[in-house]
């Protein structure tokens, strides 16, 4: 086991003092959200209160969670930190670099060459600070963490949006930025808006084809991508205690697209039983000793619209299959109203490949229920007429499939085994099409289905479902096919049914395997050399950003006004880009490549007013840069929905950007652009959006006078001689309006020494 006991009964131990002071002070029953943060406050006990979505409160996580591409940058910055070892627990997982293209071998010695430099990188790195390493192939991020250091009542921070995956056993566990990790393990606090809490009470039991993933389907369609934004979303009651403990990883995992800060349920006997099987007996004791507080309040059961800022009820007993997209994960239907959907809005009903895995389902019981669909399809004598992906989520999952003959039984029906790693998931995946720009559909049991996310096609419509689901269509090769009613023609021309799918919620015989793939750190690092090449093509050492001059921002260029929909995938690509992840100059020049100029409905394509000319928008930003002339970023609603990667706010830092002006932000890259010295602002009035013209120039003003809750003013001259005033509003507290005037909190942490 490579969790600390010790460290997990200490932090037993402030949750049970802080959940204490936090009654004696609040006189209310507590909710469990409110238990683990209390026991986590970086200062200690609860000394004041917090108003819920309004105070920003400084919190002390228990653990640093890292995956390959976000920790490239997440490391440089450490580096620049002065600090001889991470203050907290920390881990580095390699599992976004290898590319899905031919087959788990093939793909696996591929990687290794090709990222030779960078993995070599991240493992001396990890070895110099005490990090711990875990080797390609060993696995993606969230299912290794989950097999191995999450634990009830625990908080970490993860640089990657799916680390809420964890919530799944009872831990607050929070996507952030490379930034925020930074803090975190040179001993600072992590500063977080005290979360609204959404309580979601679970009654009834699902049944049949309905599965854990069909919950936060349903629920993504209900909440949308941006209404969970600002909470922390807790599950209780006699249906979420039914579920087994991987498939509540896979609704807090998805939490993420709704906005959310984090998701969680309580300790239970299926979370029990997990941690038995993983190795973790010594936490499950000291969870079942300190269970008071992995649960909420009995009065919360009782009476949750009084504790709850928001309260939704599902009947599991009434789910049924979901099926979302395309283009975005909230478009939802259940599968009985998917057909009509599909005919209705003309998408390709061809299904071209189905794909199932990911950190969202990629446990025994996801790959045990869809292998039951597989082994019905060859007694039933079924083929796949859509190309089949499987991607296991580590290698002890894929070790122990293996083993029990769930990953032949995929191979025999036409199904083609990948590595332990993200792929297809996040556009690390070489398709092979006869032309990229034919209209195509493709299923999956991922995460995310923006466009071009999966494999950098925008005429690709993805959808998500779960994996049983996906692999009931894979045999039908049509998007139309309904499992739970519809027939099959066999290779015999008879007519089949398939069976509900069954599954195993734990392996019978246990997990099993040979290598964990895991690097501890040396216990003397002095020996330990890091080194960057200068010519190096794929990293870079950071130089710090310029702290702000004292003065207004004025004869701002607009670079870009995106429209409609603008996520991280939008403004840093990942698949192919994932290469620069550790070059800041490199990987600038994919800056907002996906996003869709307002003015001409292109993407890449913006106007360089100085020359009339159109161009890329990280070249237009270069020649901006070149010229000292400063530009702004405008945005619509939910502006950097999606990933964590802070590369979306270092990118425009980097190529001269100084404002990002948006009806809305998504959590993450709101913090992430404040992190960078970004001013992060919203339009005061929504309709200002519209008065943003393509030759504007601009003026923020107001700045000597910056200060929490007082709105700034841009003024707005036209080419036409005219101009304007408009009020923008921030969220900046005094903590962060010292980033910005120090040029970026890496900055102002070098002055804290």
């Amino acid at each position: 086991m490579l969790l600390n006991t010790k460290s997990i009964q200490d932090t037993y131990k402030k949750i049970e003092e802080g959940v204490s002071r936090a009654k004696l002070m609040l006189e209310k029953p507590l909710t469990l959200t409110e238990k683990i943060l209390y026991g986590h406050l970086f200062e200690g006990s609860l000394k004041k209160t917090y108003i819920r979505g309004k105070d920003y409160v400084n919190f002390l996580p228990d653990r640093v969670a890292m995956q390959d591409a976000t920790a490239q940058m997440a490391l440089l910055q450490f580096m620049t930190a002065g600090k001889r070892a991470s203050a907290v627990p920390a881990t580095v997982h390699c599992d976004h670099l290898i590319q899905a293209q031919l087959g788990v071998k093939t793909d696996l010695t591929t990687a290794l060459v090709q990222n030779k430099e960078v993995y070599h990188f991240l493992e001396t790195v990890s070895a110099k600070y005490g990090i711990g390493f875990w080797k390609p192939g060993a696995g993606i991020i969230h299912q290794v963490v989950f097999e191995n250091y999450a634990f009830p009542g625990g908080m970490m921070i993860g640089t990657d949006s799916h680390t809420p995956n964890a919530g799944g056993l009872c831990m607050v566990a929070i996507g952030v930025g490379g930034a925020d990790a930074v803090d975190v393990m040179a001993a600072m606090p992590l500063e977080l808006k005290m979360p609204k809490i959404l309580g979601v009470e679970l009654t009834g039991k699902l049944s049949g084809w309905a599965s854990p993933k069909d919950i936060i389907l349903k629920l993504s369609g209900l909440l949308t991508v941006k209404g969970g934004t600002g909470f922390i979303i807790e599950y209780f009651g006699e249906g979420a205690e039914s579920l087994s403990c991987t498939g509540k990883g896979t609704i807090c995992n998805m939490g993420a697209e709704v906005g959310a800060t984090c998701s969680l349920f309580s300790y239970d006997q299926k979370m029990k039983a997990y941690l038995v099987a993983t190795g973790r007996e010594e936490v499950a004791a000291l969870a079942d000793q300190y269970r008071d507080n992995l649960v909420p309040d009995t009065a919360i059961y009782k009476n949750p619209q009084a504790y709850y800022d928001q309260y939704i009820k599902l009947d599991l007993s009434t789910i049924e299959p979901y099926i979302n997209g395309p283009y975005s994960p909230d478009i939802a239907h259940p599968i009985s109203e998917f057909k009509a959907f599909i005919i209705d809005s003309k998408y390709p009903e061809t299904l071209e490949v189905g794909l199932i895995g990911s950190c969202t389902n990629s446990s025994y019981e996801d790959i045990s229920r869809a292998a039951s669909i597989a082994r019905q399809a060859r007694a039933k004598n079924l083929k796949v007429r859509s190309e089949f992906i499987i991607t296991p989520g580590s290698e002890q999952i894929r070790f122990t499939c293996e083993r029990d003959g769930l990953l032949e039984v995929f191979s025999d029906i036409g199904g083609v085994i990948m590595a332990n790693a993200c792929g297809p998931c996040i556009g690390q995946w070489s398709r092979k099409m006869d032309n990229p720009e034919r209209k195509n559909s493709i299923l999956n049991s991922f995460n995310r289905n923006f466009a071009k996310r999966n494999d950098g096609n925008a005429s690709t419509h993805s959808f998500i479902a779960s994996p049983e689901i996906v692999t009931a269509l894979t045999l039908a090769g049509n998007l139309t096919f309904n499992p739970l009613k519809d027939t099959l023609v066999n290779e015999q021309g008879r007519e089949v049914k398939l069976d509900e799918p069954s599954g195993h919620e734990l392996p019978p015989k246990g997990f099993a395997m040979k290598d964990t793939g895991y690097v501890a750190p040396p216990k003397d690092p002095s020996m330990v050399s890091v080194q960057i090449e200068p010519d190096s093509d794929r990293l870079q050492l950071l130089e710090p950003f310029e702290p702000w001059n004292g003065k207004d921002i004025t004869g701002l260029r607009l670079l870009i006004k995106a429209k409609g929909k603008c996520t991280t995938d939008h403004i840093s690509m990942a698949g192919p880009w994932l290469k620069y992840r550790g070059h800041l100059d490199n990987i600038s020049n994919n800056l907002l490549m996906g996003a869709l100029n307002f003015f001409n409905e292109k993407t890449n394509s913006v106007k360089n007013v100085e020359t009339g000319e159109y161009n890329e928008v990280s070249k237009i930003a270069r020649y901006y840069k070149a010229k000292c002339i400063p530009t702004m970023i405008v945005g619509d609603e939910n502006y950097g929905e999606g990933s964590s990667r802070e590369h979306a706010a270092m990118e425009p830092r980097h190529l001269g950007v100084r404002i990002v002006l948006v009806k809305s932000f998504a959590r993450i890259h709101e913090t992430n652009l404040k992190k960078q010295g970004i001013l992060a602002l919203t339009f005061t009035d929504l309709e200002d959006y519209n008065k943003i013209r393509e030759e504007d120039q601009f003026d923020l003003i107001g700045l000597d006078k910056f200060s929490p809750g007082i709105p700034l003013e841009l003024i707005i001259y036209h080419s036409d001689g005219m101009s304007e005033v408009i009020a923008l509003n921030h969220s900046y507290n005094d903590q962060q309006i010292k980033w910005f005037k120090a040029g970026g909190a890496l900055n102002f942490m070098k002055t804290l020494k």
